[in-house]
């Protein structure tokens, strides 16, 4: 059923429900979605009316999300300026976007070199959603030249730290990583597509994406819970230090901060507002909500330096961080 937000409305249909206690058989998990992508796929090249004109009524993401908004300095743009930066953002949630499902499709490419069965229906699985992560990638960059934007890449800092999410062990932190980047676009796009003010493509792409995505996070959730219990201790505590060092760091990246120049804001001062804004963890933590409830649930939270990593993200709901604090007592 969906959720009502003091702005829009946030679906939950189709989303995927895995608990701990629920996580079964992978092979037959395995075949289930394997089903399911036969069933019900999508393709961004022929499911989006490319040709469609832009709708000049319409914003690009809703305001509410906006980086900016509740700060001063939104305060002081215009309408015009305020759907310009949500141009941008998009832009930049996108280019994101393309290069995090190309790191995804890299891990899931190791599960294939690194497991035993080559040619069981898991490993299977993996490669079909390696096929469906490239074509999301191609419909995200379809969008980024539909606005005219060249695309936000990365820095050259940014990009060589890539390279090290290829050297991260296969382990609960790789598919908490996982699930990190799929559940919080998903989170944000399932409720910006009930969003009629919305640009039509990007309803259309977000609405593709979230159906596919449930997938994804079904196997990613199992194979977390799975890597936890086959782990000892001390190397669960390694792969839940790691996580949070991701938490803490992969919200602020989603929006460049050379996206503010759009609309006369020097990037610096711009982060910073947004930073510091009390918008921030509103945003974050609807962002990270359905994720970390689940890491949660499964142990990802526990420790006390990650909790206190988890405190800085601002990204944790407030009755789970009460319960950190009555642990700590």
């Amino acid at each position: 059923m969906p959720t009502d937000t003091p702005h829009s409305i946030v679906t939950t249909a189709g989303a995927s429900s895995v608990r701990r206690k629920t996580v079964g058989d992978r092979q037959k998990t395995a075949q289930r979605l394997l089903r399911s992508s036969a069933e019900r796929a999508y393709d961004g090249e022929l499911d989006i009316d490319w040709d469609a004109p832009i709708a000049p009524d319409k914003r690009w993401v809703p305001e509410h999300r906006q980086s900016l908004y509740g700060t001063k300095l939104w305060d002081r743009l215009t309408p015009e300026q305020r759907t310009e930066l949500g141009l941008h953002e998009l832009v930049s949630v996108l280019s994101f976007g393309i290069v995090a499902e190309a790191g995804l499709s890299t891990m899931l490419l190791r599960t294939v070199l690194e497991g035993d069965g080559l040619a069981d229906d898991h490993t299977r699985y993996a490669l079909a959603e390696i096929g469906e992560e490239t074509r999301h990638s191609t419909m995200f960059s379809r969008l980024v030249n539909l606005t005219g934007l060249p695309p936000y890449v990365p820095p050259g800092l940014g990009r060589r730290l890539l390279r090290f999410t290829s050297m991260i062990p296969l382990g609960p932190s790789a598919y908490a990583g996982t699930l990190l980047i799929e559940e919080i676009l998903d989170r944000l796009q399932r409720e910006a597509l009930n969003d009629t003010d919305v640009q039509p493509h990007v309803r259309q792409l977000m609405k593709i994406h979230v159906l596919e995505e449930a997938r994804h996070i079904t196997y990613a959730r199992e194979e977390l819970v799975r890597a936890i219990e086959a782990r000892g201790p001390v190397s669960n505590a390694f792969h839940r230090l790691l996580f949070a060092v991701m938490v803490l760091g992969v919200y602020p990246v989603l929006v460049n901060p050379k996206v503010y120049r759009s609309v006369g804001i020097s990037p610096l001062h711009g982060f910073l507002a947004a930073f510091t804004s009390p918008n921030y963890r509103v945003n974050a933590t609807f962002a990270g909500e359905p994720l970390l409830r689940f890491a949660h649930e499964v142990g990802m939270l526990d420790g006390a330096v990650t909790r206190l990593l988890y405190k800085l993200s601002r990204t944790v709901p407030q009755d789970v961080l009460d319960e950190f604090d009555r642990k700590a007592a």
